[in-house]
């Protein structure tokens, strides 16, 4: 279709009828940024975005995020129009309601089309950046069959986030020419205009950040696609300034904060009909703009046969729908090479025991693609089969993040929400605060992401209280759809890192530790599975039940050995993953947590949340204080970690 502003315009202003209507029967949402961005978003569509509504999985379409997401009805209106399967008419009608898949923030796994979830500002953007690496690093691997771009539409908010500042700099640095985000200039935030609050300028620190800028007028359809050719032809990544008026067409609202988060209302609705000429009923789009809008379809649909044609010719083929699929290489080569050592006997730090998985699971399991923000050598996150990823070699499968924790986290993902790879990113548990949004949106999102957290308690030592873990373990637990491993040893690390493959619709955090631990497990099949095992049945009769994760379980070891010492049977049982525990049958946690024994939990961080499986009647050995700096050896008999400590607090509650 040709840059013809008589069909483009009313094309534009189905968008904009469609997204003032559904906010308005909604009485709640944002209509100021679909109305003003409708403009662009329809050249984008009509001229460059690659895509088949028909095959909304196709591998090598383009990759369209929303990052500005509380603009939410651009998209909606957007999949509609172009004929993908939803969202209906009557899913617009109920934007923002029960049972629509039109959630207020766009959300990935309600529609087809939507590839991220994005509303928390400025992780779509760096989700995005994520999306396009991972694109070039599929194309360095299988050439023309992914060679495709991703566009991003951002908003000032966006653009003002601190993880811009992350997210922008790694494109830059990696050269990601097939990045391109369209910055709604439209100089408006909730609170007023944006001079409120910044006077940067916002090209230049592209610039500086190694991007190719250009601008445009973004209701010239002309200039609008001029900018988005420069940007398509550009070697690095692009930001195209869309100079734009928020609520463009509402006579008396347009170019006001008052249109940024609240329905029109009827009065400003019909002025708005009748600014634009749009005289249609709410809903109802007339048959002519919708054709218009449903031929965009057949351009994709001749590119996706293309496509497909290659991809049957292609020895690649299969390895290439395996990796998109999500499914792991067959054969489980690394599972059996962990299997060997449970017969020896190691004593590593589990961040260790991870690098030693790694070295195994790089080596069979292609989709890895590893990284650490800027701490390789603490996190032991790269392999030594991988090479780095950088713009002279897309092909390498470890990144550099440098210092950006929470950019990391959101590229991973994107890099998963592409398909393709399986990303893992390393930093310091304490660090995950930093990162805590986009974990949560990991789980959110139901990404097979794996985050690698090392130096996970007091036990990493001198550097003290300020990195010291206390109450990350337990917070991440609360974290919905997230399963939290704190292994004890170098089987149980293995076995986390296998089940953190598996769960390709759950993330994963491995916390990890600093000092050395002794090896507890020399048999038994995948017993980390169901979240909590009997590590040690009690010698005499059972009176209480120890349990331990991670360093701990080597505390929980001695201790039930002097107990048992004492005549008081002792089990251990250890709980590297809460979350799987907690969906075991109740038989099975009842046989491992008996009612009518004592129970101890012992591990180094809050003791807040362990009540529910020692009851109120139990024990919580932790620490709800901040830690020291000190050897960790002194630091644990300071807290109390140790048999010595414990024992007595056991013997003295039994004895009441």
């Amino acid at each position: 279709m040709s840059v013809d502003p008589a069909r483009l315009a009313p094309m534009a202003d189905a968008i904009r009828a469609l997204s003032m209507d559904a906010v308005q029967a909604a009485n709640s949402g944002h209509p100021g940024m679909p109305m003003g961005m409708a403009d662009v978003a329809t050249v984008l569509y009509a001229k460059f975005l690659k895509f088949d509504p028909a095959r909304p999985d196709w591998a090598d379409r383009d990759r369209f995020v929303l990052s500005a997401g509380h603009g939410s009805m651009l998209l909606y209106s957007l999949l509609h129009l172009t004929g993908y399967a939803r969202p209906s008419m009557d899913d617009l009608r109920n934007f923002r309601q029960m049972g629509s898949p039109c959630a207020g923030h766009p959300e990935n796994f309600l529609l087809d089309g939507v590839e991220a979830t994005t509303g928390p500002l400025g992780q779509g953007l760096a989700m995005a950046v994520g999306m396009a690496m991972a694109e070039r690093h599929l194309n360095a691997e299988f050439g023309d069959l992914v060679d495709h771009r991703t566009w991003v539409i951002a908003g000032d908010g966006c653009l003002m986030e601190g993880i811009n500042h992350e997210a922008i700099g790694l494109a830059g640095h990696l050269k990601l020419g097939h990045l391109n985000v369209l910055w709604d200039d439209n100089r408006i935030t909730i609170d007023g205009g944006t001079d409120l609050s910044t006077s940067e300028d916002i090209p230049a620190r592209y610039r500086a950040a190694g991007w190719h800028t250009v601008s445009c007028d973004g209701h010239d359809f002309a200039q609008i696609e001029r900018a988005l050719a420069e940007a398509a032809a550009s070697p690095l990544p692009t930001l195209v300034a869309c100079r734009t008026v928020i609520g463009k067409g509402a006579p008396n609202m347009a170019g006001s904060h008052s249109v940024h988060g609240s329905p029109l209302g009827d009065d400003e609705i019909a002025a708005t009909r009748d600014a634009i000429g749009w005289h249609s009923e709410p809903f109802v789009v007339p048959e002519d703009i919708l054709a218009d809008w449903r031929s965009l379809a057949h351009r994709g649909e001749a590119e996706h046969a293309a496509w497909t044609s290659r991809l049957n010719s292609s020895p690649v083929k299969a390895e290439l729908e395996r990796r998109m699929s999500g499914d792991l290489p067959a054969g489980n080569e690394a599972g059996k090479a962990f299997a060997s050592w449970l017969a020896e006997d190691q004593t590593v730090a589990t961040r260790k025991a991870s690098e030693m998985c790694l070295n195994v699971l790089a080596q069979h399991v292609p989709d890895l693609m590893g990284g650490s923000a800027d701490l390789t050598g603490s996190n032991n996150t790269k392999a030594k089969c991988q090479e780095p990823f950088s713009p002279d070699n897309y092909g390498g499968s470890y990144v550099y993040y440098g210092i950006r924790e929470f950019g990391m986290a959101a590229a991973m993902n994107g890099m998963a929400l592409h398909g393709g790879v399986i990303p893992y990113g390393g930093t310091f548990l304490i660090f995950s605060d930093y990162c805590r949004n986009a974990i949560r949106l990991s789980a959110l999102q139901q990404t097979r992401v794996i985050y690698v957290m090392t130096h996970d308690s007091i036990g990493l030592g001198e550097d003290g209280p300020t990195h010291q873990p206390i109450e990350q373990v337990m917070s991440l637990r609360l974290i919905p759809n997230l399963n939290v491993f704190r292994p004890a040893d170098i089987i149980e690390t293995a076995e986390c890192w296998q089940l953190a493959l598996q769960t390709s619709e759950t993330p994963s955090v491995l916390c990890l530790s600093r000092q050395n631990l002794k090896q507890v497990r020399r048999d038994g099949e995948m017993l980390s599975g169901k979240g909590a095992y009997r590590l040690k049945a009690a010698d005499s009769a059972r009176k209480v039940v120890l349990v331990a994760t991670g360093s701990e379980v080597e505390v929980a070891l001695e201790t039930a050995a002097a107990l048992e010492a004492q005549g008081i049977g002792a089990d251990v049982v250890s709980m590297p993953c809460m979350e799987l525990f907690e969906q075991q049958d109740d038989f099975y946690r009842a046989d491992l947590l008996p009612s009518d024994v004592l129970k101890v939990s012992i591990e180094a961080g809050a003791t807040l949340g362990w009540e529910r499986h020692v009851g109120n009647d139990g024990i919580t050995i932790g620490l709800d204080r901040f830690g020291a700096s000190a050897p960790a050896k002194q630091l644990f008999e300071r807290f109390g970690f140790t048999a010595a400590a414990i024992v007595p607090q056991i013997i003295e509650k039994i004895k009441n």
